[in-house]
């Protein structure tokens, strides 16, 4: 009975046409914020790895690559995840980096990127996707730390 059910419903899917019209309600998600999100992150990259070439401070060349070398695996993570699940996503943007000008500003950008990101992450709903953004916020919360008190 159970198959004869299945195949009914099957049947009703070929009938109706509706496998794409489901498919086309559950991949909804604010593309715009994300798109925003994600290219903030990748210019925080390459921003970072500017000042990490910009510094005279031994602990804050250290912390910075480690924030540059780190990113982009979590980029690559959320962002093929997303597009798995939503399609390819276009339109990325760029900003002009700064350049260097002492560990406060550095700390401060790294503030304002935790900032960002949090304001952002709603753009995902998906669990999944949370999860990996956390992970940016814990990358960029482990470089506040080295940045504020390793010397």
């Amino acid at each position: 009975m159970k198959t004869d059910l299945t195949q009914r419903f099957l049947q009703e899917i070929k009938k109706e046409s509706i496998t794409p019209k489901i498919i086309q309600e559950q991949k909804t998600s604010d593309s715009g914020e994300f798109v925003e999100m994600i290219s903030i992150l990748l210019h925080s990259r390459t921003q970072t790895h500017a000042f990490h070439l910009q510094t005279e401070s031994y602990a804050e060349h250290i912390a910075l690559q480690g924030y540059y070398d780190g990113i982009v695996g979590f980029i690559d993570i959320i962002v093929e995840s997303y597009q798995g699940k939503y399609g390819i996503i276009r339109g990325y943007k760029s900003y002009p980096l700064s350049d260097y000008k002492s560990v406060e500003g550095t700390i401060s950008f790294f503030e304002k990127l935790c900032d960002k990101v949090t304001d952002l992450r709603d753009c995902c709903q998906d669990s999944w996707l949370q999860n990996e953004i956390d992970n940016v916020c814990t990358l960029i919360n482990q470089t506040l730390y080295k940045l504020k008190f390793l010397k």
